[in-house]
């Protein structure tokens, strides 16, 4: 989904979202921006692009962008950002992250995590996709959502088949990835840290991040749990330099 003539923001989602979970941002953005919002291999219409890897998706995300860009990542898609930002060289000129980690650093646990994500992608594997989507709708870290922002992104998450989520645990899930908590001191360019006033998770995670880029700022949205893109997506505007 492309929208607008203007400097790019690109937008990778989360785990079981779609590009259009970032249609209330675009709407805040206005016409600042051109908006990039794909789909990522395993999730709505890129359900059965193949192999889902994290190499296959910084193709994809380079491919659709051009030559400089903004990158906006929620959870999943904001450690997919980090991954995407050191591998492009000098085509992202900002990074604002949502909700985000560089992942575990701790190689057993990054393991124990790596067999609990292939025990889900198995359930999910053997669940309709309105039977899983329910399941995640009560996940801890989306508590508190209003129902109105429930509803959207249940409708959002049927877009998707239990193969291809699935697919995308195994190959993109927090167990999958390697840390990028030793390299965030390569990232020279301005980084956004979003986190909700409610994420106290990732608040920490945040701080600690920052403390270690050259240029980062954390941003704290008031009220807000972890997906402030969906509950105020007006914080993530206003968080993007005027253009």
């Amino acid at each position: 989904m492309i929208v607008g003539m203007a400097p790019t923001v690109v937008f990778l989602h989360g785990f079981t979202h779609t590009g259009r979970s970032w249609r209330p941002v675009i709407a805040a953005l206005g016409e600042r921006y051109t908006s990039v919002a794909d789909d990522i291999r395993g999730h709505g219409d890129a359900s059965e692009r193949v192999p889902v890897t994290l190499g296959g998706v910084i193709d994809d995300v380079l491919a659709g962008a051009p030559r400089r860009f903004t990158l906006m990542g929620y959870s999943m898609g904001g450690r997919i950002g980090l991954h995407v930002a050191l591998a492009a060289g000098d085509r992202v000129e900002r990074l604002m992250l949502i909700g985000a980690s560089p992942g575990i650093a701790d190689e057993g646990e990054r393991s124990a995590r790596r067999r609990a994500d292939e025990e889900l992608a198995g359930e999910i594997e053997r669940s309709s996709i309105d039977e899983f989507a329910r399941q995640w709708a009560r996940t801890p870290v989306l508590a508190g959502l209003p129902t109105a922002l429930l509803d959207a992104a249940q409708a959002d998450r049927l877009r998707s088949t239990p193969a291809g989520l699935a697919r995308a645990l195994r190959g993109l899930g927090t167990g999958a990835l390697p840390s990028l908590w030793e390299r965030l001191g390569e990232l020279s360019i301005p980084v956004t840290l979003v986190v909700g006033e409610r994420d106290s998770k990732f608040q920490t995670i945040a701080v600690e991040m920052a403390r270690r880029m050259p240029q980062a700022e954390v941003v704290v949205a008031p009220g807000a749990g972890h997906a402030v893109h969906l509950e105020a997506p007006e914080a993530i505007a206003r968080a993007l330099p005027l253009r």
